[in-house]
């Protein structure tokens, strides 16, 4: 008798996570939740805390709702849209729903990409065009035990471009690596389907022996740095005066792999005003 009531209790108990709930016209369960979920950063897992959906330029608010569910659901609690085209809050709302909208009412807007990368260490770049500058890419699963190490103390951005082109070649040189979704004959996704592979590959990632990454120099830090280099390496006939940037690739991308400390960026922003200094010196004594 005990355990015929038993089993009644896990009836109700189960017909109770199934009642439906009309939101917005639809029909959506209650499913229960298989075990506590956190951002908190277990040993060898990645430190969701610490990464951030960044959205650049998209152009409807349901497919900013719809990346900010797709987050949520893994575990993900930052969101950053930079430049969007529609911010209408109730159609986001309607394709975010539930615990999401909450990861909406903090979302962070900017008008600016240098500013709203800024802060963090480590910019992953997602892409579906190869080749050219883009040849140097892993997969989500790949890029997912990379940063088991990597946001253990450092801010990770995962940047995603607008749904009609994606990221153009201004955009990568912010970023450290690239990652691309593997697909087959079509290479189409909608912007939510990329935000969701990318941050299930995160929240499943495990690492036996993750090795310690110390904090890098941030965003901010680097292009500085790199403005400075740019202009030294110009001044010194080192890369062409014409469209350095694309010259400047090469080193963006030597550095973005072994990954500059804070204060290894300082130094080199030392040795380029050292360089400057002596250059200006050297055409002075050519004058005299």
């Amino acid at each position: 008798m005990l355990g015929a009531w038993s089993y009644r209790k896990e009836l109700v108990a189960i017909a109770i996570t199934l009642l439906p709930v009309c939101r917005d016209r639809r029909i959506c369960y209650i499913v229960p939740m298989k075990g506590k979920r956190n951002g908190a950063a277990a040993p060898g897992r990645v430190c969701l805390d610490r990464v951030a959906i960044v959205l650049f330029r998209p152009r409807l608010a349901e497919n900013i709702g719809a990346a900010a569910r797709a987050a949520c659901n893994m575990g993900l609690n930052r969101l950053v849209v930079v430049q969007p085209q529609d911010l209408d809050r109730e159609r986001m709302a309607m394709m975010a729903t539930g615990p999401a909208i909450q990861l909406l009412e903090k979302m962070e807007v900017h008008d600016d990409l240098a500013q709203a990368l800024g802060p963090f260490q480590y910019i992953v770049g997602t892409t579906a065009r190869l080749g050219g500058v883009r040849n140097d890419y892993v997969s989500p699963r790949e890029m997912a035990a990379r940063l088991v190490e990597i946001s253990a103390a450092n801010d990770v951005a995962l940047l995603f471009g607008p749904e009609n082109w994606g990221l153009t070649n201004e955009e990568l040189p912010f970023c450290h690596a690239l990652a691309t979704i593997p697909t087959r004959e079509c290479s189409s996704l909608n912007l939510a389907q990329a935000v969701m592979v990318m941050a299930y590959e995160l929240s499943t990632a495990v690492s036996a022996k993750p090795r310690y990454t110390p904090r890098l120099a941030n965003s901010r830090e680097l292009q500085a740095m790199y403005a400075m280099l740019q202009e030294t390496l110009v001044k010194i006939n080192f890369i062409s005066h014409q469209n350095p940037e694309h010259w400047m690739f090469n080193v963006r991308r030597l550095f973005s792999r072994h990954g500059l400390r804070a204060r290894e960026a300082q130094v080199i922003k030392g040795i380029c005003r050292q360089i400057d200094w002596y250059v200006g010196k050297r055409l002075e004594e050519m004058k005299k």
